[in-house]
């Protein structure tokens, strides 16, 4: 059996669709087995039969369109979803930036959201304390990190989820458009980590629109289309095919 951190096998996953009834509550009961018929066969497939291994040490970047199913895998990946078939197996700790922010209290300050972002990201309050200049320091916040994060603007809490992802010395990272946020400095920043995290051996998943980004982090990348990997291989190679067929680049 493969001891790759990350390994799809043969994965797909569907959502229901809902509908309104038009008949009403006493329409949908008379007709209660055609109606859940109607219900089981109305189904959106995001991913269908997609494989794929990740090895340790190794950056995956996953390109697509809109829609193509990116995220998704993401989430499977992280385990907040679950396979509609086949198998997702994911080993070590996880350090999931599928959502810069996710988890953080408005009403706390900064200093607060990084020990509740912390934890619910699997360290001890211990771990959080010994990290926590350092998370700080990174944040660049100043004065604002002992403000609530009401006041806070998108690129401020970008910075504040990014500084607690980067600093839980993680296995595998799940990386999901976050250089699409935060000023230049910041995103140069957040390139400059996941590259150090590159050099610790730190196995990553990167979800991203950024070609650049995407050839310059990498080792390997596959193309999401219709609901399946489309392609797989070199950074350079997928890129270029990716941008000749106008992938909304």
């Amino acid at each position: 059996m493969s001891s790759a951190p990350i390994i799809f096998s043969g994965v797909g996953k569907t959502y229901p669709m809902y509908h309104h009834f038009t008949g009403g509550i006493k329409n949908f009961l008379f007709n209660l087995p055609e109606a859940l018929r109607s219900l089981r066969s109305s189904r959106f497939e995001a991913l269908r039969d997609v494989s794929f291994e990740v090895a340790k040490g190794e950056t995956l970047g996953i390109v697509g369109g809109n829609g193509a199913g990116k995220s998704t895998l993401l989430g499977l990946a992280a385990g907040v979803l679950r396979p509609t078939t086949g198998a997702v197996k994911v080993s070590g700790r996880i350090s999931p930036l599928l959502e810069l922010g996710a988890g953080f209290h408005r009403d706390l300050t900064g200093l607060e959201n990084i020990m509740l972002n912390g934890v619910l990201l699997g360290l001890t309050r211990a771990e959080v304390k010994e990290r926590l200049a350092a998370i700080v320091e990174f944040s660049e916040l100043g004065a604002f990190i002992d403000q609530p994060l009401r006041v806070y603007s998108n690129g401020m809490v970008a910075r504040l989820g990014f500084s607690v992802a980067a600093h839980l010395d993680p296995d595998v990272m799940l990386i999901d458009e976050v250089l699409a946020v935060g000023d230049e400095e910041f995103q140069k920043k957040c390139l400059e980590k996941m590259r150090e995290f590159k050099r610790k051996g730190v196995t990553m998943l990167f979800v991203s629109h950024s070609m650049p980004s995407v050839k310059l982090i990498c080792d390997r990348v596959i193309w999401i289309a219709d609901r399946r990997v489309h392609m797989s291989g070199a950074p350079a190679e997928v890129v270029r095919a990716y941008a000749g067929e106008g992938a909304g680049l």
